[in-house]
């Protein structure tokens, strides 16, 4: 029976940071380390394009939820690793085809130690060779049922038959960080989820106005940070009374007026609190021509009461 007891993590995005890939590669294993922290007995290693998870008995169901939560991982495997000898590569993958369900097949091969015998073309069909005359297996290279992946490595090879798609993006935190507008509904989550994938860390401010809004509101706000903050490794969220200057700006100036200047102060105060918290951005979930408030012009007049990006 196969043991897949090593999880093939591959990176996809990072390869094109250039020389500060090394930086970006060493967050996305700090944060895979962070997300996996309750799992002791697990080994990592780091290699310049791959970073390898040994199970040593960890329930694979519960590590594939937790990696699915990380991002910059292009996608992953759970493979079996073995030595990097011909006979034991076309064994594993005759075991592999055995106990599958498949029809038909195709190998994939990596071949990254360029001093291994056979190149990646002739691993493939020694390996085809040896299923072809042990099962009643064809061959299909275009839509096979089952798809043999193999990446030799210097000591260990590691073989698997399925690729698990990660989320990409870039691992989060490593593009600094933001300042969100937080509210209780589905935009800002988004907007959050959104910016963590582009490798940014995520803070959030709140407006409350009590008694004009309740508590059950604001309590669905930090619910709702609390289950998109799973994607970094927490989210402060800053919560603001805002009743007085509400009160001050709708006796100042009414309607139509009153939401925009609110708006406007909101943006204000954000940025003090984004410049206390070393954030470099604003973020917000708007969208344009969803509200009133959300014109291209009533975004513009918001937008122009700060310095800092939004």
């Amino acid at each position: 029976m196969v043991n897949y007891d090593t999880v093939l993590i591959r990176f996809g995005e990072l390869s094109t940071k250039g020389k500060n890939r090394k930086d970006f590669i060493k967050k996305l294993f700090d944060n895979i380390r962070y997300m996996l922290r309750d799992y002791n007995d697990l080994k990592f290693q780091k290699t310049h394009d791959r970073i390898y998870i040994r199970l040593n008995g960890a329930d694979p169901g519960e590590i594939r939820e937790k990696l699915g939560k990380v991002f910059g991982i292009s996608s992953f495997s759970f493979t079996e690793k073995i030595n990097s000898s011909l006979e034991d590569i076309q064994n594993t993958c005759l075991r592999i085809a055995q106990e599958s369900n498949a029809k038909t097949f195709k190998m994939i091969t990596r071949r990254h130690d360029k001093t291994f015998p056979l190149n990646s073309d002739g691993i493939n069909r020694a390996c085809a060779a040896v299923i072809l005359k042990n099962t009643d297996l064809k061959v299909d290279v275009h839509d096979p049922d089952l798809a043999i992946q193999v990446e030799v490595q210097k000591e260990n090879t590691y073989i698997t038959s399925e690729k698990i798609p990660g989320l990409g993006g870039y691992p989060a935190g490593i593009n600094g960080k933001c300042l969100l507008l937080l509210s209780g509904g589905i935009d800002s989550p988004v907007a959050a989820f959104e910016l963590m994938k582009r490798g940014i860390e995520v803070e959030a401010i709140h407006y409350a106005s009590p008694p004009y809004t309740s508590d059950q509101a604001k309590q669905k706000v930090l619910d709702l940070a609390s289950m998109v903050s799973v994607y970094q490794r927490q989210m402060k969220v800053h919560l603001i009374e805002f009743t007085d200057l509400q009160l001050e700006i709708y006796k100042a100036a009414g309607d139509p007026y009153a939401v925009t200047l609110m708006r406007r102060m909101m943006y204000r105060i954000a940025e003090r609190v984004a410049k206390e918290q070393g954030c470099i951005v604003i973020g917000t979930g708007e969208s344009v021509g969803q509200v009133a408030s959300q014109t291209l012009e009533s975004i513009a007049c918001i937008n122009e009461t700060i310095s800092m990006p939004v």
